[in-house]
C-alpha cells in the first residue's frame, strides 16, 4: 500500500481539497526503495491513471522517471477543477486501489494553479 505524505508539510492535500479553484494541476512525487519495484509501481499507477481518465473533469496525465538510478518519479495530471479531482480522489474505488502499490511506495500529491509572470507565461 502506498504511503501518502504531504509535498508541502504546512499544506496537505486534504486541506487543498477543501478549496474551489480550476483548472488545477496535480503534481505527485513518487518514491520507491528499490529499482526492482519499478514495474509494480508503474503497473499500479497505470491502473489508477486509466481509472482517472474516465472521471468527470479529467484532462490529461504524464508520468516521468528521474534519470539514472534514482527511484523517484513525477506525475502530473490536469483537472478542470479541484471539485472534480476531489470527487475522483475521494472515491472508495480509487482509495481501495492504493493497496496495489509496492509496500515501500511513498507519494506526495499537491495541487497547483497556473499564474501569470510578466514576459514569461500567462495564467
Amino acid at each position: 500500500m502506498v504511503t501518502v505524505t504531504p509535498l508541502d508539510p504546512k499544506y496537505s492535500i486534504e486541506q487543498q481539497l477543501g478549496l474551489e479553484a480550476g483548472p488545477v494541476v496535480l503534481v505527485n512525487l513518487f518514491t520507491i526503495d528499490d529499482p526492482s519495484e519499478h514495474d509494480a509501481l508503474i503497473a499500479a499507477w497505470r491502473d489508477d491513471a486509466l481509472w482517472m481518465k474516465k472521471q468527470p473533469g479529467y484532462i490529461s496525465t504524464q508520468m516521468h522517471k528521474a534519470v539514472g538510478d534514482s527511484c523517484t518519479y513525477l506525475n502530473y495530471a490536469i483537472w478542470d477543477s479541484i471539485a472534480d479531482f476531489r470527487t475522483a480522489f475521494s472515491n472508495p474505488e480509487f482509495k481501495q486501489a492504493l493497496s496495489h502499490y509496492p509496500s515501500t511506495a511513498v507519494t506526495a500529491p499537491h495541487l497547483f494553479e497556473k499564474i501569470a509572470v510578466a514576459n514569461c507565461c500567462t495564467a
